[in-house]
């Protein structure tokens, strides 16, 4: 009886692997063996900093609103906590773009918490 080569389905499997394994340095990804385990520990990475990335983004947006209002003589919780008394519905991403963007407009923010 002949061997079973595997042929079309496992050239088609290996080839998909490849793929994801361009850019990769020397046998990386080349080497079918050696490229599926470093395209897993990417996978793995990647889903990994999906999250992280949520909470770096979220870091920043602070660290930008409490400099703009330690700037306008107030820290940080003072102001969330003041934009809550108030009512005004910003979210930490759209404060700090106007932190950023429009030191003017946050200062409007900051008096109208007062």
């Amino acid at each position: 009886m002949p061997r079973v080569k595997r042929g079309f389905k496992a050239r088609r499997r290996r080839n998909r692997v490849l793929k994801h394994a361009k850019g990769y340095y020397g046998a990386r990804r080349k080497a079918f063996h050696v490229a599926i385990e470093q395209v897993h520990n990417a996978w793995q990475d990647a889903y990994k900093h999906r999250r992280t990335k949520k909470r770096e983004y979220r870091r920043l947006w602070i660290a930008r609103i409490n400099a703009a209002a330690r700037s306008n003589g107030i820290n940080y919780s003072q102001f969330i906590s003041g934009l809550k008394r108030s009512n005004i519905a910003l979210d930490r991403k759209v404060l700090a773009e106007i932190a950023y963007s429009d030191p003017g407009g946050f200062k409007a923010v900051v008096e109208a918490i007062d």
